[in-house]
């Protein structure tokens, strides 16, 4: 059995995080690879060193006072070497990346120095062997990751390594110039390496106990997802809900290894399993509520709307037109609804407005402003009667009025629309009617 663990920066972001995800490695002889993040904030005041080393190359390079940046960088983990009692130099290390920042290496280069050095020193602190992710990801000259390439040479690198740290966020050009992932990109890399080695779980470490079922900055102590599908993560996390890179998803899915979601700080937890498919039954009806704030409304109204060919794709086209990408279109026989982000429309929506009516010769275009989307997910809402019943009556007894109703022929999900100021109460109301209540019966 093969696993491959990947660390967040908040789990590696002082010498008490690292012990802890040191005891994780070492307790499972399973977790034979794993995916360092750059150290991460050690409390609300203090920072990423990702974020200190686009400082210290941005001085660097532009020629201007560096080294108490640079300093401090060094500071972060000597810090960490020392507590971790590792007779390990980074001096060496240190003097090449002040030299690439002063002759203007990069941002990507800076910023991948993080994930670098603290592979170096995860190396070092479990014995295990140190394997540049430079040498072994890839991307093309204009900065696409080579899916093939890569797989291929990890593949045959890491078949003749028994345990490696392999650095998250970044590979290589084949000049050898540094690319990163876009933010939060080490979750891309662990999942890359899950899938070269044919892992038998890919376990992402951070500081949450996995996917919560809603927003617990709207929701007290909402309960944890044990298992989700690909399919409901998606939903969810297009509409905000997120611990995961998306990005992540494809490289694991395609070979059909399942994700854990793990908590650093309670490693007892059983964080979150995201698998393709699962014959086990979701906790409650739904398995999870998130939303966005910040749309409008198009309403479109023309009699015998419905008999007149090409008339959806000619209004589309008038969006496509000023680059706007609309987000739903529910319709009726002489109704049309186009959903979009408000601040996208706001600059063109005159030009739209005059745009539709050349196109279609509506009866009446009208705006509706500051709307929110809730989407409630769920495999199990299909096989369950009354679902949408259940999430209007509770809407209804928040005295919240609903804008929108959008289900999918899948019936994975259900998006209702409402005001701006009911979101929260929204999400509250929902979560109500199907975990909590659901709990005290159980």
């Amino acid at each position: 059995m093969k696993k491959v663990v990947k660390f967040g920066g908040s789990s590696l972001a002082s010498t008490r995080q690292f012990k802890k995800a040191g005891e994780i490695v070492r307790s499972d002889k399973t977790r034979r690879y794993v995916v360092p993040s750059a150290p991460g904030k050690r409390n609300d005041k203090d920072e990423k060193v990702t974020d200190m080393l686009y400082a210290c190359y941005d001085a660097a390079s532009a020629g201007t006072a560096y080294k108490k940046l640079l300093n401090r960088i060094k500071d972060r983990y000597l810090e960490i070497i020392d507590g971790l009692g590792l007779n390990l130099n980074l001096d060496y290390e240190f003097d090449r990346i002040e030299e690439n920042f002063v002759k203007g290496a990069g941002r990507d280069y800076a910023a991948s120095r993080g994930e670098y050095l603290n592979g170096l020193v995860m190396a070092s602190y479990l014995g295990y062997e140190f394997i540049d992710a430079a040498e072994v990801i890839f991307f093309d000259a204009l900065g696409n990751f080579e899916s093939d390439t890569t797989n291929k040479e990890l593949s045959e690198r890491l078949a003749h390594v028994e345990r490696a740290v392999i650095p998250g966020f970044y590979g290589s050009r084949h000049d050898g110039t540094i690319k990163t992932f876009s933010r939060g990109g080490s979750d891309v890399t662990g999942s890359i390496v899950a899938k070269a080695i044919h892992a038998d779980v890919y376990e992402n470490w951070t500081d949450v106990s996995g996917f919560l079922v809603a927003d617990p900055r709207i929701v007290d102590n909402p309960q944890v997802i044990e298992t989700i599908t690909y399919k409901e993560l998606r939903e969810l996390a297009y509409m905000g809900a997120s611990v995961l890179h998306e990005d992540a998803i494809f490289p694991v899915r395609k070979e059909g290894i399942p994700i854990n979601i793990r908590n650093t700080n309670k490693p007892e937890d059983k964080g979150t399993l995201i698998v393709e498919s699962t014959l086990r039954k979701p906790r409650y009806t739904i398995t999870g509520i998130a939303g966005k704030k910040g749309f409008c409304a198009i309403n479109i109204e023309k009699a015998m709307m419905n008999t007149e060919v090409g008339f959806g794709r000619k209004v589309l086209g008038v969006f496509e037109k000023f680059g706007i990408s609309f987000e739903h279109m529910p319709s009726g026989i002489d109704t049309m609804t186009i959903m979009v982000h408000q601040d996208e429309f706001e600059e063109y929506e005159q030009s739209v407005i005059a745009g539709i009516h050349r196109a279609v010769e509506p009866d009446s275009v009208d705006l509706e402003s500051d709307l929110a989307l809730v989407a409630v997910v769920g495999r199990g809402m299909k096989a369950t009667r009354g679902t949408a019943g259940r999430i209007f009556s509770a809407l209804a007894h928040a005295r919240i009025n609903v804008k929108m109703i959008d289900q999918g022929s899948s019936e994975l999900n259900i998006i209702i629309g409402v005001k701006n100021v009911d979101f929260e109460a929204a999400i509250k109301a929902i979560y109500d009617i199907f975990v909590t209540a659901e709990l005290q019966v159980l």
